[in-house]
């Protein structure tokens, strides 16, 4: 599959095989409201950051951010001291941030999310294939990612406008993670744990699932929906959508078509669900405007039409972990 340039800052989100999570037997709806849990992968694009709150807004949707920390850093100055295991020093599949100016424009998108509600995730720094990474792999970069957080306004040269809370922000307010391109290794879940997340959302389900119990941990992952003429199942995300579409190949002439498609397939996932056993629906997107805009352009409509009915939650993943325990505790069963 081909790399895009680091510069599009496209976090690519599989380009490998998926690791499929056993869903476990829904309970009955018992009046539950039906969750749509939508993430983002990446946040580096400032338009896209003012594009997104503003969609949040409107529509009364809180998402999940997953942070690439490299967008933190300018190459020439907090790039040189990072290293991801097993690659030279200065390093990113995804680049770094081009500017000071850059970075004050993020951090304050970042603190503004934060504010409204928002769930800001770690995507790790620098976009790198962690298969083969033991725990203490994950743990620097986890370290990396912390550091870099914590230093972002410093690094935008504006440390003395950093809000008070940003700090305990910084400490203990990143308690999601999605694992560069969904993969996964041994030594993964244990660093998860050790450096006090809450729960991963880096795997894939054949459908909307239930999250799974990690020793303790919940896993969430991205579904695989039925779209298209055939309706062929393809994991719930823009990145898949477009190489669907597309072969990953920007193609702004056919984009109000994949944009029907899109939205035709979040539709019916999302109806199939809310007709059911109202299982969490869950979607992705990138912080990049694939095919001319289609799957944001999909996206709004979608949280425009959905979020709206009263028995609907348009929530991040760290908002609707206790909505599903008190579903759980409700219905007296275990996921």
């Amino acid at each position: 599959m081909p790399r895009f340039p680091a510069a599009t800052g496209l976090a690519l989100a599989l380009t490998l095989a998926p690791a499929f999570a056993q869903a476990e037997q829904p309970p009955e709806p018992a009046g539950r409201k039906q969750l749509v849990i939508i993430s983002f992968d990446g946040a580096h694009d400032n338009k896209l950051w003012e594009k997104s709150l503003e969609m949040g807004k409107r529509t009364g949707a809180h998402f999940t951010y997953f942070l690439s920390c490299t967008f933190l850093m300018t190459r020439a100055e907090g790039g040189k001291s990072y290293r991801a295991p097993g690659h030279k020093a200065a390093r990113s599949n995804v680049g770094f941030a081009q500017s000071r100016e850059e970075i004050q424009a993020r951090v304050r998108h970042i603190w503004q999310a934060h504010q409204a509600g928002h769930d800001i995730g770690s995507h790790a720094c620098g976009h790198f294939d962690g298969k083969g990474w033991s725990a203490a792999d994950w743990k620097q970069e986890f370290t990396a990612f912390n550091t870099a957080l914590a230093n972002a306004w410093t690094a935008g040269g504006i440390a003395g406008e950093e809000p008070q809370g940003w700090a305990d922000f910084a400490a203990h307010g990143i308690k999601g993670f999605r694992a560069p391109y969904l993969s996964l290794s041994d030594g993964l879940l244990p660093a998860l744990k050790q450096d006090g997340f809450t729960y991963d959302a880096s795997l894939v389900t054949k459908g909307p699932g239930w999250p799974t119990d990690a020793d303790g941990l919940p896993r969430f992952g991205l579904p695989l929906i039925p779209e298209g003429p055939q309706q062929r199942r393809v994991i719930g995300m823009d990145y898949n959508l477009f190489v669907r579409h597309s072969m990953g190949i920007e193609n702004r002439k056919d984009s109000a078509l994949f944009e029907e498609r899109a939205l035709d397939a979040y539709r019916k996932a999302f109806q199939k669900e809310y007709d059911g056993s109202r299982i969490p629906l869950q979607l992705g997107f990138h912080f990049v405007e694939m095919n001319g805009g289609a799957y944001w352009r999909a996206l709004d409509r979608f949280l425009s039409e959905t979020c709206t009915k009263t028995d609907v939650a348009c929530v991040s993943y760290a908002e609707g972990l206790p909505m599903i325990a008190e579903q759980k505790k409700a219905d007296r069963s275990a996921f």
